[in-house]
Parts: C-alpha cells; sequence; structure tokens
C-alpha cells in the first residue's frame, strides 16, 4: 500500500509555515492519541502516520527534499521506521502543555522532575534618599527566605536515618511501559522523579528540608543610581532543591523625591530665585548643586525663564563615567515690602524706560509701528 501524501496527512498546503505545521499535527495527535482511544487499532495507525508526517516535514532539510523527490527523498528513516521518536521531544509543547494529562511529560526518556531545580528568585524593594542616591551608600537589609535545615543538612529525613531507594522506581525515577507503538517514561509517583524517598522525616523542618529564617545582608549602593534600578545578589534567593543552586535576589531601588532638583537621566533641573535687578544689570548668584553650591555668572539683560548649563554638576553616571549637567532655571523675585524711597526710586526708573521697551520682541504684524499700550486699547475700548 502506498504512502499518502504528508500535506494530505497533516490537511494543509504545500506553502504552510512552521506554525501551520504544528498546529495541525496537534490537532490530529488530540484526536487520535492512544490515551483518546484505547484499543482502537484505526486511530493508533491515524496517530502514528500524523507522527510520521510531521516528522518530515517540521524539519527544513527533510522538507526540502520531500517536496523534491518524494518519499523517496526522506529514505528509510520515514518509510521505514515509520516516524521518529525524537519529535517527542518537545510533544509536550505540540500539545500546549496537555502532554503530561496523557502521561507524556517525560516520553522517551525526558528530563525527570526531581532532578535539580534552581531556587525561586527573591525581591526587597529599598528606599534611599536623594542624596545616597547621589553619593552611593551601603546598607545593611534583613530578608525573610528559606534556608537549609541545620538539623538534617537539608535532606529532609530525621538524623541517622537518611532517603532511601525509592522502592517503586527503584532509584530511576521513572516508570517504563509499553504504551501502543512505543515505549512511555512516566513520572514515579512514590519519589516524584527524585529516585529517593524519606520513611523518616525530620522533625525540625517536617521532611521539607528548609525552614524560614530572616538573613542579614550587606548591600552597597552605587553612586548614581536612579529611581526602579535593581541591584542583583547572586545566590541570595530561595535554596535550590536536589543539589540545584539557589536563586538570586533582586534589590530594587526607590529614590526619595528632591525638593529643589528634578532628574531626567543624568541630568538636574532647578529653579533659582534672582532679584530683578540682577536680571538688568548683570551679575552673579549661587546656585544650589548636590555637591554643595556654585557662582552662576548673569548676563546683563537676562529675562526670567532663561535656562543656564552647570556641565558635570548633575548626577554622576552608575557606570563612574563622568556626571551629567545641571540646567538651572532663572525666575525673578519680585520684592513685596518696599520703603517710600525705593518705591520712589522705581518710580522715577519707570518713568524713564520707553513704552517701546515692552513690545513682545519677533512679532510682525500689520501694526509694527503701535506701542502695546495702543494695541490694549483698541480690544478694550
Amino acid at each position: 500500500m502506498s504512502k499518502r501524501d504528508y500535506y494530505e496527512v497533516l490537511g494543509i498546503v504545500r506553502t504552510a509555515s512552521d506554525g501551520d505545521i504544528k498546529s495541525a499535527y496537534r490537532k490530529l495527535a488530540m484526536k487520535y492519541h492512544p490515551d483518546r482511544n484505547p484499543g482502537d487499532k484505526a486511530a493508533e495507525e491515524k496517530f502514528k502516520e500524523a507522527a510520521e508526517a510531521y516528522a518530515v516535514l517540521a524539519d527544513t532539510e527533510k522538507r526540502s527534499a520531500y517536496d523534491r523527490f518524494g518519499h523517496a527523498g526522506v529514505g528509510a528513516g520515514a518509510a521505514g521506521a515509520g516516524f521518529d521518536p525524537t519529535i517527542f521531544a518537545d510533544f509536550n509543547d505540540i500539545l500546549g502543555g496537555l502532554g503530561d494529562i496523557f502521561g507524556f511529560g517525560d516520553l522517551f526518556g525526558g528530563r525527570r522532575r526531581g532532578g535539580p531545580q534552581r531556587g525561586a528568585d527573591l525581591r526587597y524593594d529599598l528606599e534611599i534618599t536623594f542624596d545616597e542616591s547621589y553619593a552611593g551608600t551601603e546598607t545593611t537589609i534583613q530578608i525573610p527566605r528559606q534556608e537549609a535545615c541545620e538539623t538534617c543538612s537539608g535532606s529532609g529525613a530525621a538524623p541517622g536515618g537518611g532517603p532511601t531507594v525509592c522502592p517503586q522506581c527503584h532509584g530511576a525515577g521513572q516508570l517504563r511501559y509499553q504504551q501502543g507503538f512505543f515505549t512511555v517514561a512516566r513520572t514515579c509517583s512514590q519519589c516524584r522523579g527524585a529516585g529517593r524517598v524519606i520513611t523518616k522525616a525530620c522533625q525540625t523542618c517536617r521532611g521539607h528540608g528548609v525552614v524560614p529564617k530572616q538573613k542579614k545582608l550587606s548591600v552597597k549602593i552605587p553612586a548614581g543610581i536612579a529611581e526602579g534600578q535593581q541591584l542583583r545578589l547572586a545566590g541570595e534567593g530561595e535554596p535550590g532543591s536536589g543539589g540545584g543552586p539557589a536563586g538570586h535576589l533582586y534589590v530594587v531601588v526607590h529614590v526619595q523625591r528632591h525638593p529643589f532638583f528634578r532628574r531626567d537621566g543624568n541630568d538636574l533641573y532647578c529653579e533659582i530665585p534672582v532679584h530683578f535687578t540682577t536680571l538688568a544689570l548683570g551679575g552673579h548668584t549661587r546656585v544650589p548643586t548636590p555637591n554643595g553650591h556654585d557662582r552662576l555668572h548673569v548676563p546683563e539683560g537676562t529675562q526670567t525663564g532663561s535656562t543656564f548649563r552647570l556641565r558635570g554638576k548633575g548626577m554622576p553616571d552608575i557606570s563612574g563615567r563622568g556626571h551629567g549637567d545641571l540646567m538651572a532655571t532663572v525666575q525673578a523675585v519680585t520684592p513685596r515690602k518696599l520703603t517710600r524711597e525705593q518705591k520712589h526710586l522705581l518710580e522715577q526708573f519707570a518713568k524713564s524706560l520707553p513704552e517701546q521697551e515692552f513690545e513682545p520682541r519677533g512679532e510682525s504684524t500689520d501694526h509694527e509701528d503701535r506701542n502695546l499700550f495702543d494695541r490694549v486699547k483698541d480690544i478694550f475700548g
């Protein structure tokens, strides 16, 4: 009996994508799986046929050869054996996680569930001040986590009575048996894949091998660290099981807001009050920085809202490569209480100013020769 076309078997067109091939095979595998059709030889043959088609079409080289030469192009590997067992290495993925329901999570000697497992990662949220983020600091934190039981050294067994070989799987962690046309390996239910069982549990950890504890750790905060950045303390997470490595501890840093500075990247922004006389006549003013004060030259005729850049006065780069800049915006300060003499002087000064001094700069209209007060009069009458 001649073999059916593999594309016909999976019910797809020859231009089908890898995703289409996988999806089509998944549907057939679910429909004709031996566990869903016990004792049905016809369903078993269709399942086998679909597996063979998928083994070829899911492999780029085999598919290319099949497209050119048909069944002869893939040789006896597909025609003789019927299917390639290695396709079941990702069988659970193909079934969308349902492979374990059918007992095929460990098909053909897959990874034992009871083997070494890496410990879980932990997270710790740490709040620091703005000054600490600028200069860097070192602090001590205390974290709750699971640690290996000292009584049983993490074995979970009572002292003097360590784990013994599982009597059901004889230490293999798996039970193998024939199902349909291939051999199935399932995780041992008694030892859960560990290959060993505890006959007498440790009273301290109750057989778990770990106990809850509080541990103090020293954490170095690098200068320039920003809000939301995290530090990784390798191996300071939960302990692993079965000899697996411990997880990591991630310290997430939160920086308190500063009442004066605003951060953007490594640059800092601030507003500084300046007397209007300094803006008009020019002069100097002091600008606060995270590292003291700096002297800023204010040119004559500076307008309120002007921004000056103080290079290298921002936040340090966390990698140690220089600093950002400080952007200082000047804001004019209007005096609230004036003496009679000061008022008189300002009045005299105001009278000496030409009206066009208040003309908006850069404005171009049909009435350029008219001053601001004339335009206001036109609007309000």
